[in-house]
């Protein structure tokens, strides 16, 4: 939890200098964790992105830098959709402004790609807000996850149906049958998202768990109102990011049909979406998966895989190197309430 930090210093009795230097060192210590793992990705072992320098070398200059302009001012909204989204959600446990959650966001893409499943994330995140509020906060985010993991299912299981049929790949009675259990178990994600105080009633339901119950309470304090305005912000990130991966294949394979180039992005960021990984080892899955599934529309998968490796490089890279600058600004025993 994040008042572990708190709870540590107290029962070591550290002096206010003590705490300095071990507030000190954990900054540190995660900011060689997350360089370390960049430069081990990065600079070591992704030839990607060299693939992606050798092809569009072979572009117009203007039309490169105005795409590659674009989808960087793209990643910009991306996070800023982001950050809006987590101070609406943060509103009931502080009032925080714009810019405190950007800098919350973007230091939690810094904690996020060393570890799995991005959960850093959550503990950067909330480091931004009062001791008191993290754990809260924890669950706060979670409510967040969940909207854009609605979007995602709802957005990849229709794009999958429409892919299987479309290219013949199984029976249309297949497709009608995976289209029906999508339909059901949308409709059901959606009614749970909606009424997610379900979810605390379950929670409570569990002897051992009751007793955190003024933490994870806040999950049922939100309305429909409220939950209808962050899934809003979850939807517009997915546009904002889709078209990302639009506009840098169309850059590099200006040939490909949009509707199919859209379809099939979709159908891969729900694929993506569903396997466990490491943000910096993530690549490697991001680039088997494109490169099988695109093949579908395109024999050019060198130019797939340079195309998603430089999306990565933009959307989570270069976010975490710039999040390291808020890192240094956490108050790990921070003792407001």
């Amino acid at each position: 939890m994040p008042s572990l930090f708190s709870n540590i210093a107290q029962n070591l009795e550290l002096t206010a200098a003590a705490k300095k230097i071990f507030s000190y060192l954990l900054k540190a210590a995660i900011l060689i964790l997350a360089f370390a793992f960049i430069y081990h990705q990065f600079l070591n072992k992704n030839q990607n992105l060299h693939q992606f320098e050798v092809l569009i070398s072979r572009i117009s200059g203007n039309q490169v830098i105005i795409t590659l302009s674009v989808v960087i001012l793209l990643m910009g909204v991306n996070w800023l959709l982001e950050s809006l989204k987590w101070q609406y959600l943060s509103r009931r446990l502080a009032n925080i402004s714009v810019w405190e959650a950007i800098e919350a966001v973007f230091c939690g893409l810094t904690w996020a790609i060393f570890t799995p499943n991005r959960v850093g994330e959550y503990g950067g995140r909330v480091m931004f807000l009062p001791n008191r509020k993290r754990v809260h906060g924890v669950f706060a985010m979670a409510v967040g996850s969940f909207a854009q993991n609605v979007i995602t299912n709802l957005t990849g299981l229709l794009a999958t149906v429409w892919f299987l049929y479309y290219f013949s790949i199984v029976n249309n009675w297949i497709v009608l049958g995976i289209a029906v259990l999508s339909f059901f178990f949308l409709l059901l994600l959606m009614v749970f998202y909606f009424n997610i105080k379900w979810l605390v009633g379950l929670l409570n339901r569990v002897k051992f768990l009751r007793k955190y119950h003024r933490f994870f309470d806040i999950m049922g304090r939100y309305n429909f109102k409220e939950l209808l305005v962050v899934i809003g912000y979850s939807l517009a990130r997915f546009f904002v990011f889709t078209f990302q991966y639009y506009l840098v294949i169309h850059l590099l394979l200006p040939d490909i049909h949009a509707v199919e180039m859209i379809i099939t992005v979709v159908v891969f960021i729900f694929i993506q979406s569903a396997l466990p990984s490491l943000d910096l080892l993530d690549i490697g899955v991001r680039s088997f998966t494109a490169a099988h599934l695109f093949l579908y529309i395109t024999n050019q998968q060198i130019a797939i895989i340079a195309a998603v490796s430089a999306i990565w490089l933009i959307n989570l890279i270069i976010p975490a190197i710039l999040g390291s600058v808020f890192v240094l600004k956490l108050k790990f025993f921070d003792r407001t309430a």
